[in-house]
């Protein structure tokens, strides 16, 4: 049995890898076509852009996992069944609960890792490749001067250039940006750029400065100089670094969303409170109802009931008219903020299931998988990986629809998420089972359309008759 299961263990993790590569390949290059505009004319170091690329492999792997293992198991099982490996170890007496059970375990420990994978090295991931973006994106151009064109990428500045020669700049004019009190520019026979942490340097050489005072048009002056150094600050015009605590949900680990949802369940239990203490000044003493839209209904109801009083005297009736429209105002705000607390609790919660949900997903296309592989009979990579997307499709469809819909709190996020899961056991259960019990899944009676065909023949016969 040992001999067994490492057989087959054997012949599913090959095409596992195989098809793990190939489709993070494929998503990365969808990727990189996208990321590549990032790039172009930024001058970055290979390093960084390495970097960055590296750290988007996080949620690309993270996808193609699951999508790997469905194609693993379907060429498998169905390299398996076509050569006739399958009906070999029935007639030996393994059941067929038997031979997928290696693979089921395979696919506890792909599904176990990967949810270690996503609950603390993703979202770290995920959070440096966010930041490394907007300092990319942030980045101005590399400082490349080229002959005949204007450079205007500098702050202050514009410069253009007649020839460049090695690191020597001839024929050198520059000119002062708009904005300024004063107009200048710069007219010097060569010149020399150099860069330092956070400016650019360039020394000029036998020149002349022109000065007018935009002001005062009479008032102008021109400087003859031997050497001239000009100091431009470009903070913007290299990559920095940033370093902030800030994340989104996406780059939490578990230990921080569990943090996070701690933290807003207090803020929500402030918030009820100041509800419910606004609701009792009303002088009502009933159950604080859960919607903004009940409370009003219930204190304006309230407050007609106290207006029509006989007893009560004008000067009451005011004074308590007044501290119900100031207690609805509060309340109205209190609600408010108490649906944007529930609101980020939601989205906290999805996150928190989608860590578990696409591992678990694994182990069900490992059941799926195997069933249709020994269904179709074939192992090929093309079969398989065709049945693989679109059974992973509809997958990730209804994935993203529940992530949705769970976001706008349309649905529980236990729902949103699992739903897909809950569905997919449906499928591989049935599949599974009728695999054990060497039964086709789907069968039609074909004798229905065989009656329903030799009437409309009769009746056909007997109109020509």
């Amino acid at each position: 049995m040992r001999l067994l299961t490492r057989y087959i263990v054997k012949q599913l993790f090959m095409p596992f890898i195989f098809s793990l590569l190939i489709i993070v390949f494929i998503l990365f290059t969808q990727f990189l076509l996208r990321a590549i505009d990032r790039f172009i004319g930024k001058g970055l170091d290979p390093g960084v852009i390495f970097e960055y690329l590296f750290l988007n492999l996080g949620w690309i792997a993270a996808l193609a996992v699951p999508m790997a293992v469905l194609v693993a198991a379907l060429m498998s099982f169905g390299q398996f069944s076509e050569d006739n490996e399958i009906t070999a170890m029935r007639a030996s007496g393994i059941s067929f609960t038997t031979i997928v059970r290696p693979a089921l375990i395979m696919g506890f420990i792909i599904a176990g890792t990967l949810i270690l994978f996503n609950a603390f090295i993703m979202p770290e991931m995920n959070f440096k490749a966010r930041m490394l973006s907007g300092d990319i994106y942030r980045k101005r151009p590399d400082l490349n001067i080229e002959p005949g064109y204007f450079m205007d990428d500098l702050p202050d500045y514009s410069i253009i250039i007649r020839e460049k020669e090695n690191d020597t700049l001839k024929d050198v004019r520059i000119f002062s940006k708009s904005g300024r009190e004063t107009q200048t520019s710069i007219h010097s026979k060569t010149g020399e750029l150099s860069t330092i942490d956070d400016a650019i340097i360039l020394d000029l050489f036998n020149g002349e400065i022109h000065e007018l005072d935009l002001r005062d048009y009479g008032n102008y002056r021109r400087i003859e100089f031997v050497k001239h150094k000009i100091t431009i600050p470009a903070d913007d015009l290299f990559l920095n670094r940033r370093d902030t605590t800030s994340r989104s949900d996406r780059e939490m680990t578990i230990g921080m969303i569990i943090d996070k949802r701690e933290n807003i369940l207090l803020r929500q239990n402030i918030v009820k409170a100041r509800i419910g203490r606004a609701f009792i000044r009303t002088g009502l003493d009933s159950i604080v109802p859960p919607t903004f839209e009940a409370s009003e209904i219930a204190i304006t109801k309230y407050k007609e009931s106290f207006s029509s009083d006989t007893s009560k005297s004008g000067d009451e009736i005011y004074r308590k008219e007044k501290d119900i429209d100031i207690a609805i105002r509060q309340l109205r705000n209190e609600y408010n903020l108490l649906r944007s607390y529930n609101k980020s609790d939601n989205k906290y919660e999805v996150e928190l299931h989608k860590t578990f949900s696409l591992p678990v997903a694994c182990i069900l296309f490992i059941m799926t998988g195997a069933s249709l592989g020994v269904l179709f009979r074939k192992g090929g990579f093309t079969i398989a990986t065709s049945l693989s997307f679109g059974f992973f499709l509809v997958y990730y469809v209804l994935m993203i629809g529940g992530e949705d819909l769970a976001d706008r709190t349309i649905l529980t996020p236990m729902v949103g998420i699992w739903f897909p899961n809950i569905l997919l056991f449906i499928i591989a259960t049935y599949l599974l089972l009728h695999t054990v019990r060497e039964q086709p899944p789907l069968r039609f009676n074909l004798n229905i359309f065989k009656k329903i065909k030799s009437k409309l023949n009769e009746s056909k016969s007997s109109d020509s008759t």
